[in-house]
């Protein structure tokens, strides 16, 4: 098995799960309004939880085209370059790893939310689908929208996405990011493309596996060629069906995309697995499966227990596991792993998209604070 210098730096003993932890991305919303730039408050929520293995951002727009939901941040202007500079900063200054997570929502939006009508490579609008904005509720929540029928992509505008993937991963080095997280998941863009349901094209873009595969190819190559594939990781759903994605090809098409991703030799591969409570199980046979096609460090995402995550490492299925909402509520979520402390439960689920304010975001007690 492989590993670049920065997955060396993670200790790999297959006993201290503590060391073998990511933090996976969570959007938070807490960025300045106008212009989606990170700022000091978002700075310091990340060095909170440094002493993770690698940090991966929240997810972030490659553009404004590609924004969904309200006051998340984005990587294609110079003041959010500076901005997340404020967190690559912090987080270095704790000896802490980090990747920015590329994002393009697709049909996933509302001009509501940015101004312009979403865009897919089908005009097949996502059933029960919402999205997000704040309409000034004292309590700083937010307000669901539903999504909007999308127009379907033309040539120019898949060319506009490469380049804005591109350009977002050289923004994300020049921030001070060790590497970025290709967002292929969850329904979104580069999701919608690989999904028969969602892609009804009849160009190079559609239709076979391999030309549904063709985007996130090309964007994968573009961005490797740009900032190094060691720099390059990329994010996937096989089992994610929200958001109208229910797909009988998605296995195999999963498949075919991981090997895809063998050959270009990309640093790891992101499984972003369900988190509720009586969410599928993941087939052994699958993780079998994905292991022989993909070389490289796998990282699984999902709610497992310490336990669920250890054993996943120890049978060789996994390279690393990441954790959410454990590490939003614990921000010295591996300490507590190796002592086996108590944890903090989340307080207020409303502040978990709360608009700009700490309460819920910066405000769980550390250990050695009670």
């Amino acid at each position: 098995m492989k590993y670049n210098n920065l997955f060396e730096q993670i200790t790999l003993g297959k006993l201290d799960l503590a060391n073998r932890i990511v933090m996976a991305p969570m959007t938070r919303s807490r960025s300045t309004e106008p212009g989606n730039i990170p700022n000091q408050i978002m700075a310091e929520y990340y060095e909170q939880r440094s002493s993770v293995g690698l940090i991966i951002s929240e997810a972030t727009q490659v553009s404004l085209q590609g924004q969904g939901y309200a006051r998340t941040p984005g990587i294609f202007t110079d003041a959010q370059v500076e901005g997340w500079k404020l967190v690559t900063d912090k987080i270095h200054a704790q000896g802490g790893k980090a990747f920015l997570q590329l994002w393009h929502v697709g049909r996933v939006g509302s001009s509501i939310v940015n101004g312009l009508q979403p865009v897919a490579p089908s005009a097949c609008i996502a059933k029960d689908t919402q999205v997000y904005t704040f309409d000034g509720a004292s309590n700083g929540d937010v307000t669901f929208i539903p999504v909007e029928m999308p127009r379907e992509m033309q040539q120019d505008d898949i060319a506009k996405v490469i380049e804005a993937f591109v350009q977002g991963a050289l923004n994300a080095i020049k921030a001070g990011f060790d590497g970025v997280e290709i967002h292929a998941a969850n329904g979104y863009l580069i999701d919608q493309f690989l999904r028969s349901n969602a892609n009804k094209r009849t160009d190079n873009y559609g239709g076979s596996i391999d030309n549904r595969v063709r985007l996130l190819e090309e964007i994968t190559e573009a961005v490797s060629h740009e900032i190094g594939k060691d720099k390059v990781g990329v994010r996937l759903s096989p089992f994610i069906k929200f958001k109208d994605m229910d797909d009988p090809e998605i296995l195999d098409t999963m498949m075919a995309a991981a090997k895809m991703l063998n050959k270009i030799d990309v640093v790891y591969l992101h499984l972003c697995e369900a988190d509720w409570d009586d969410a599928p199980e993941i087939p052994e046979d699958f993780r079998k499966e994905l292991r022989s096609a993909y070389k490289g460090t796998i990282i699984a995402t999902g709610n497992k227990t310490p336990k669920e995550g250890a054993n996943l490492i120890n049978a060789g299925l996994v390279d690393l596991i990441g954790f959410g909402r454990k590490i939003l509520a614990n921000p010295d979520y591996p300490e507590r792993i190796k002592q086996d402390a108590a944890l903090n439960e989340i307080v207020n689920t409303h502040t978990l998209f709360g608009g700009g304010g700490t309460a819920g975001y910066t405000d769980y007690p550390f250990l050695d604070s009670k």
